[in-house]
């Protein structure tokens, strides 16, 4: 059990649960403001959104389909379609892995916001 909490509070790098969850709704209302046509800014705050749960879950298996299932979503409810499964596209799943797995938001925002452009 000690081995789980020390890699819990390392994985989340040092933010307690608690606080995390707290920054991820203020993302999330920030997120609910932004206007449909910023697209640039709503990348941003997905794949912050995106890196913040990623984090929050305590083990590093399990929880890729849900979190790109929870960000198309907050998409729809904008009226966007954000595909982070397409078929036949294995360079969209490899950056999505690349970014949630060293955490790079970046990486994660340019593919949000390209996949957010592609249907325009």
């Amino acid at each position: 059990m000690k081995f789980i909490v020390i890699y819990f509070k390392i994985f989340t790098n040092g933010l307690a649960k608690k606080e995390r969850s707290k920054f991820i709704n203020s993302l999330l209302d920030e997120y609910k403001r932004t206007p449909k046509k910023d697209l640039s800014k709503l990348a941003r705050i997905l794949a912050e959104i995106l890196d913040n749960i990623n984090h929050l879950h305590p083990f590093r298996e399990g929880n890729g389909r849900t979190q790109r299932e929870f960000l198309r979503l907050l998409a729809l409810q904008k009226g966007l379609i954000l595909n982070l499964n397409p078929i036949n596209d294995d360079s969209v799943y490899e950056r999505y892995m690349n970014g949630t797995i060293n955490g790079n938001i970046e990486l994660l925002f340019e593919l949000i916001f390209e996949l957010l452009n592609k249907d325009k």
